[in-house]
């Protein structure tokens, strides 16, 4: 632990008038509410508030957040009580370790009715002092690093609250470092060998080509220098993390992931950062859609940065990120920078947003969430967004998240534009509702009289404001369908499990879930917002955990009766996937995956749309999908991915070799497999293994239904 002068010498360093006293006096105060307290590890209690004193003093924060953090348990965890805080330290502080003391009693994992009152309660608590959740932050980032003396249930507990909530609540405000260590932590307790996978492809890669960035950024201060620009230069390998959420993201393998390196370039005017991005785009090229300009459009936490993206050295992806010193402070700090000291004056930082009108910026539109499904969804969804920025006919400016859609740009302008939407135009082009929108877009939506949503957008819209929009407009509208269609599914659900269906039975789990009445009920089941398996595991908690065998000849509900069903070739959807059926004369309802790319060849034949479902529970293997392999031509290998696949309880139906070289394989594996899950077991297992290159799922768009 570090002595109270180290601490006094940490803050002194940006503020030299800081109130030395009243900081020795809170942390003598501290230490003996806590005398006698251990933590997990055997260590004195106090060593923790001090470790989290420590931490926001990287970020400069003035004396009454520091004090907070050395007093954060005390009202909680002692016999301090709040008049006493009151009286030695004043109000100010008071109210702040109060604030903490009530967000550290939010349970945020618990049922989704009470993790939604919770999170509106942190959100609240946030809008009173945002230092507040400065504190609970850096308290959180010490327990995950301390997490290893925790018994393993608590840690996974710990850990998935911290990639739901904190994770990406610390990235939205723009503190990014935070961010990716909250989530590797995490990362490490959920999902160690996925991680310790791709440290091993790490240093296997670090063997085979050396110290990259150091070489890279060798090359940029070359390049910088012959153009006589002054600048700062850093390069860094990715977290775990990050490479294991973009391999899951774009359905890479480890060898395929390019840009796994990240560069900054700190310079000293906006001025100079327009002409470093010339003199870079001059030296490599450029990667078509992944430049994006946060200088001219910023973020709502007032992040300002330039990103590119360029082939370096050996053709190898580099991110590549331009900002001055000062944008660098709030890109480090976030929306914390609007209380960094420096030289013991507050930091006068133009680029510093105000925290009131970004926690304005954060809940808006929260009170119309309504149910607590939504408001979560709406809450993560906000909190995980990262923007884009799109224009309207008119020349207004859209801000909408990553991914978002046109679906979600026409919601953003009005519910009513939204609900009438039929096509879109980007950039003068006629584009599918589910094309992803990048930045500086111009997006025109077309409506026509009588439209509304239909079921589909759901999945296609990523904005809470869409979806709950969305939502109450098919309730509304298609309400009798989902009625029907729910008390099928509730049918299948009860006989799978050898319970009677009836209206006493589904009133009693209205009642239990906060349902108004059993029609509600049907239709909230229709509309797959809540699964039939949750209302019969409410009545009976016994069977939460046996999923029931699902008959092979019926695997889907929304179908016609004696209506023939079949997958689609072209994408191969598994169970646990989205599905939309098309009809065809003669040959019944063929089933697409959501995404699949032959649906656009439908987009002018609603008609022929089908909502189908999966049927809950256990399906058996027998869902043929295509795996692309490469592996390395050496004794053995086949026969260990053949093994592997087999562990894993899957078949292998046919093998075909696509390519032979002396050093490789390629090859297409025909595997059956019971569901998306399943199929996600299998890729991980054979993305683990070192003699496996490449491991994707094969689509073919051109197989025709």
């Amino acid at each position: 632990m570090i002595t109270q002068d180290d601490l006094i010498a940490l803050v002194r360093n940006y503020n030299p008038r800081c109130d030395e006293n009243l900081i020795r006096e809170a942390w003598d105060y501290g230490a003996r509410m806590h005398e006698g307290q251990l933590r997990h590890s055997g260590e004195p209690y106090f060593t923790h508030p001090v470790a989290v004193a420590a931490l926001l003093t990287e970020m400069r924060l003035d004396d009454a957040t520091l004090i907070t953090a050395l007093l954060h348990d005390t009202i909680e965890d002692t016999k301090s009580t709040y008049s006493e805080v009151a009286r030695i330290f004043g109000a100010e502080i008071a109210e702040l370790v109060d604030g903490v003391t009530k967000l550290t009693n939010l349970q945020l994992t618990s049922s989704e009715a009470k993790q939604a009152e919770n999170i509106r309660k942190l959100l609240i608590a946030m809008s009173r002092d945002l230092r507040v959740i400065l504190v609970k932050l850096a308290d959180r980032l010490h327990n995950m690093r301390t997490i290893r003396s925790m018994r393993a249930e608590k840690q996974a507990q710990k850990a998935r609250e911290t990639m739901d909530i904190y994770a990406p609540l610390a990235g939205r405000m723009g503190m990014q470092w935070m961010r990716e260590e909250l989530e590797d932590l995490s990362f490490r307790v959920l999902n160690p060998e996925a991680r310790n996978s791709i440290l091993r492809r790490f240093i296997t890669l670090q063997r085979e080509a050396g110290d990259v960035v150091h070489r890279i950024s060798a090359d940029i201060r070359t390049e910088l220098d012959r153009n006589t620009i002054d600048a700062d230069v850093y390069g860094r390998a990715k977290k775990p993390y990050s490479i294991w959420r973009k391999m899951q993201e774009k359905d890479l393998a480890f060898s395929r992931l390019s840009d796994i390196y990240g560069f900054r370039i700190i310079t000293d005017s906006t001025e100079e950062c327009y002409r470093i991005l010339y003199v870079v785009h001059q030296r490599w090229r450029a990667v078509p859609g992944r430049f994006k300009d946060y200088i001219s459009q910023p973020k709502s936490n007032g992040y300002r940065s330039l990103h590119t993206t360029v082939s370096g050295r050996d053709g190898k992806r580099v991110e590549i990120q331009i900002r001055t010193r000062e944008m660098h402070e709030v890109a480090e700090a976030g929306v914390a920078a609007h209380w960094a000291y420096r030289d013991g004056k507050r930091s006068e930082n133009p680029f510093a947003v105000d925290p009131v009108k970004w926690i304005s910026t954060l809940t808006e539109g929260f009170d119309n969430a309504d149910d607590h499904d939504a408001f979560l969804e709406h809450v993560k969804l906000e909190m995980y967004s990262d923007q884009v920025f799109c224009f309207s006919p008119k020349g207004d400016v859209i801000q909408l998240p990553r991914g978002a859609t046109p679906l979600d740009f026409a919601y953003a302008i009005h519910t009513r534009i939204g609900d009438g939407c039929v096509s879109a135009k980007v950039d003068g082009l006629r584009v599918p509702l589910w094309t992803r929108l990048r930045n500086g877009q111009s997006v025109e939506i077309i409506t026509a009289e009588g439209q509304r949503p239909q079921s589909s957008w759901i999945d296609i819209v990523v904005t809470g404001r869409a979806k709950s929009a969305i939502r109450k407009a098919l309730r509304d509208e298609d309400r009798e369908r989902f009625v029907r269609l729910g008390n099928e599914l509730l049918r299948l659900a009860f006989d799978a499990t050898g319970r009677e269906l009836s209206p006493k039975a589904l009133g009693t789990a209205a009642k239990l879930l906060n349902i108004p009445d059993i029609a509600e009920l049907r239709a909230r089941v229709g509309a797959a917002e809540l699964s039939a398996r949750k209302v019969v595991a409410v009545l009976y908690p016994e069977t939460a955990h046996a999923a029931p065998e699902v008959d092979s000849s019926k695997p889907v509900v929304g179908l016609e009766a004696d209506t023939d069903f079949r997958r689609a070739p072209c994408c191969q959807p598994l169970p646990g996937e989205r599905i939309i059926g098309i009809t065809y004369r003669g040959k019944g309802v063929v089933a697409h995956s959501m995404d699949c790319e032959a649906l656009a060849n439908y987009d002018e034949q609603p008609e022929r749309w089908v909502d189908l479902r999966w049927v809950e529970g256990t399906h058996p293997a027998v869902y043929g999908v295509s795996l692309d392999l490469t592996i390395s031509n050496d004794a053995g290998v086949l026969g260990r991915v053949c093994s592997l696949i087999g562990e894993h309880k899957a078949n292998i139906s046919d093998l075909r070799f696509v390519d032979r070289k002396p050093d490789f394989y390629r090859l297409l594996a025909e595997v059956e497999l019971r569901g998306i899950s399943h199929l996600h077991q299998v890729m991980t297992a054979l993305e683990a293994e070192t003699a496996v290159a490449r491991v994707a799922r094969s689509q073919d768009p051109a197989l025709r239904p």
